[in-house]
């Protein structure tokens, strides 16, 4: 029978306390979890290694067991103890005067074949003598799509949701985008164990910027007139219209920046991106005949050598 390291399959030490030990089998389980893995037997078989850890050092009195075999089987490698020579027989769950504890339900969720052999073989018959207690399963966490415009994805609003016969106020902050997701504690899914997350899932609507995480970029139409000649244009912004002054002999496609007149940061709002805005200069389609005129002269004078 193979000895297995609780503590290693966790990732924490053995001086861990309580709340790390439950902090990292929350994050493992919901890693592994069979609902996010389907299909996958590789996840199946650690999400099973992580509740059988955790069915062990969650508990005080399992712990304890845990610990006291963990020091003897150490002590055996360390005097050059050969595998399988470990004498598991002074282990054996149900012999007189040993600690009772409690099974959890991890087999009920798996069959019978929920706990490995070494979890059965030193835990397996030490039942409570109050009986059998059940370690109450977490509620699973749910998803729940928002829409928001980008000028409330950019001053940061609040949506209304009933959950659980309540009506929620959820703050969304400025600075948020598509796929950000947004964590309201125990609003998930009940049952008779702590109750899941609910996560709101952030889908901001089409607009005329495009946005490159904090940055912003829009093309901006201006007259032929004002591109040779220079002048002001009005650029649009998500907190409202800015004038930029173009130079004169702007070109097609040049791009300005506008710093700070991007997104907020999620999670600085009070730092923002820069905004970019591209020229596209617009030609008259038709010209009045002085104008004409005008631009025959023009391209007389640039002819002349």
């Amino acid at each position: 029978m193979d000895y297995k390291d609780y503590y290693k399959l966790l990732g924490v030490d053995r001086s861990a306390s309580e709340s790390d030990i439950k902090r990292a089998y929350r994050k493992l389980a919901l890693q592994y979890h069979p609902d996010k893995n389907p299909g996958d037997s590789q996840a199946e078989e650690r999400f099973k290694e992580i509740n059988e850890a955790y069915e062990v050092l969650g508990d005080p009195a399992k712990r304890a067991r845990f610990d006291q075999l963990g020091s003897s089987y150490r002590a055996w490698e360390r005097m050059g103890g050969a595998p399988g020579g470990f004498d598991w027989s002074q282990w054996t769950a149900g012999r007189p005067g040993r600690v009772h504890v409690e099974m959890g339900d991890l087999g009920d969720l798996f069959g019978s074949g929920g706990f490995s052999d070494f979890f059965n073989a030193i835990f397996g018959g030490m039942m409570s003598q109050a009986g059998p207690a059940r370690t109450a399963a977490r509620g699973r966490d749910l998803d729940h799509s928002v829409r928001l415009t980008l000028a409330e994805a950019f001053k940061g609003t609040t949506r209304t949701l009933d959950r659980n016969g309540k009506r929620l106020e959820v703050k969304i902050p400025p600075g948020a985008a598509t796929g950000t997701r947004i964590r309201i504690a125990g609003q998930g899914e009940r049952s008779s164990g702590a109750s899941g997350d609910l996560f709101l899932i952030v889908e901001v609507d089409p607009s005329p910027f495009e946005r490159r995480e904090d940055d912003l970029h829009i093309d901006v139409s201006t007259d032929l007139y004002t591109a040779v000649l220079g002048g002001q244009l009005e650029v649009p912004t998500p907190a409202g219209p800015v004038m930029l002054s173009v130079p004169a002999g702007s070109q097609p496609g040049q791009t300005f920046r506008l710093k700070g007149r991007g997104m907020p940061n999620l999670r600085a709002p009070s730092r923002h991106g820069d905004l970019f805005a591209r020229l596209k200069v617009l030609l008259p389609n038709k010209l009045s005949r002085e104008d004409k005129e005008l631009f025959e002269k023009l391209a007389n004078s640039r002819r002349k050598p």
